[in-house]
């Protein structure tokens, strides 16, 4: 027999279209009385959610982090004063066999009765802005990358050897002999006047690396990876522009962290930490959560000799020291 924690709580299985509900009271003779219901999962739907849940004077939510689909829920039932208890899925795991979505709200619901379920770490609502467009420039980034590697296939199949007299094929000099032999396909020129003064490569070695011949199809790939590559660094600027915008209120957090060595290098490195563990420290227990949580220490599954470069002091000495400055 499992101790009843929570009176009156719900537990959610949320849905793409559907949200199925579980409200459980327990009586002061410890007896439960279950009510369930279902709900859209339009806003409407929510909306309707939260007064059934006022109804019974439920104020205590608890739902799998399912895909996307939970955060319009919890968006919703935090603005409602809600308290929202997010659990992996792999907590909330029912049995097999037997199985529905109304049987799976009330399973939730019983788990979270009973003090058997273990949040996840939800910053707060600018937080999670910020950490949700700090993922996207990385995803711009790794796109810039994909295409810029794609244009390098087109000049090394075409015999134009820029990457071997540039240190950086995309380069104010590299990029205007590119646009040359784009616009003039096949025609032979002085690669003087596109070349800054300060390469140190030889005019003569240049002018043997450009030697080649690109087709007319790799000439049409060729443009179009160079135009969007120009339009994913116009939409990535953009982006960088609105972090540095949600971030100027923590700018005093911003400072403290910079302060750790590795990350005054790069003024997002220190957005990009604070995106991701909040600004509040208290959610984490210890040091040692914190460290366990951004993965990295070893799991209690995996052998030791699996981690020999770990150095636990190195991560502690660290994350106490962002549990000092975020006090």
């Amino acid at each position: 027999m499992f101790k009843i924690l929570e009176n009156n709580c719900c537990g959610l299985d949320v849905h793409k279209t559907w949200i199925y509900a579980c409200i459980g009271i327990t009586d002061s003779n410890k007896r439960t009385e279950y009510k369930q219901a279902r709900f859209s999962s339009f806003t409407k739907g929510l909306n309707e959610l939260c007064d059934w849940l006022a109804k019974y004077n439920c104020n205590d939510v608890c739902m799998e982090s399912t895909g996307k689909y939970w955060i319009p829920v919890f968006n919703i039932l935090e603005k409602n004063n809600i308290w929202v208890t997010l659990s992996h899925p792999k907590y909330t795991k029912p049995q097999k066999g037997n199985k529905t979505d109304r049987k799976d709200a009330k399973w939730i619901c019983d788990l979270y009765m009973c003090g058997m379920v273990k949040p996840s770490f939800i910053p707060p609502a600018d937080i999670r802005e910020l950490r949700d467009l700090v993922r996207y420039r990385f995803k711009l980034t790794c796109m810039i990358t994909s295409e810029k590697n794609r244009a390098h296939n087109c000049l090394t199949v075409s015999n134009l050897k820029l990457d071997d007299v540039f240190s950086d094929v995309f380069g104010k000099s590299s990029r205007s002999i590119t646009e040359h032999i784009l616009q003039h396909p096949g025609e032979t020129f002085d690669v003087a006047p596109f070349v800054d003064g300060r390469c140190k490569t030889p005019i003569e070695e240049i002018h043997a690396a450009v030697d080649g011949a690109i087709s007319k199809e790799q000439a049409v790939k060729l443009r179009q990876c160079l135009n969007h590559i120009d339009e994913l660094e116009m939409h990535k600027a953009e982006i960088e522009r609105e972090i540095f915008r949600l971030s100027d209120k923590y700018e005093s957090v911003l400072y403290l962290i910079r302060t750790v060595p590795g990350f005054d290098k790069n003024p997002l490195t220190a957005i990009q930490m604070l995106s991701e563990i909040g600004g509040d420290m208290s959610v984490f227990p210890t040091a040692k959560n914190l460290v366990s949580w951004a993965g990295c220490c070893p799991r209690n599954d995996q052998s030791n000799h699996c981690h020999l470069s770990y150095d636990p002091n190195r991560y502690l000495a660290h994350t106490h020291r962002f549990k000092t400055i975020y006090a």
